[in-house]
Parts: structure tokens; sequence; C-alpha cells
């Protein structure tokens, strides 16, 4: 991780953004403390769509039927 002060950012700023499209992270700093991260841009996770398996995935009517008393011992550990 880079670390530049806000001077030199403001003067490579197209170089430092190049780097960040690169994949690196740049710290921007006033004097030795830092202040700011430059990171690439990550674009929002994209939504479940509801019954986006429709007609894919079938559930029969067993599934709702009590599980043997065996298997709940197995959950219930």
């Amino acid at each position: 991780m880079k670390t530049v002060t806000i001077h030199t950012a403001k003067t490579t700023l197209s170089q430092l953004l190049a780097l960040v499209e690169a994949g690196e992270e740049i710290v921007l700093a006033r004097g030795k403390k830092p202040i700011a991260k430059l990171t690439p841009f990550q674009p929002p996770a994209t939504k479940r769509r509801f019954g986006a398996l429709s007609g894919i995935i079938s559930v029969g009517p067993e599934f709702f039927d009590p599980l043997p008393e065996q298997q709940l011992a197995a959950w219930e550990q």
C-alpha cells in the first residue's frame, strides 16, 4: 500500500488513479498522518430476485414431513 501526501496527490492524480485501476490501494496523508484511502471501485452486489429458480427447482410435499427420530437426535446434538 503506497502512501502519498496531499500535495503529491494533487500533482499526480492521473498516475495515482491508474495505479488504483490496476488494483493498488493508496493512502493520502496530511504530512505523516493518514487521512484517506483510494481503493478500486466495487459495484454493489446485485440483489437476489424472488422466484429466480421457479420452474427449475421444485419441493415436494415430503419436504414438510416430520423427520425420523434418529435424524432429529442427530440435529439436536
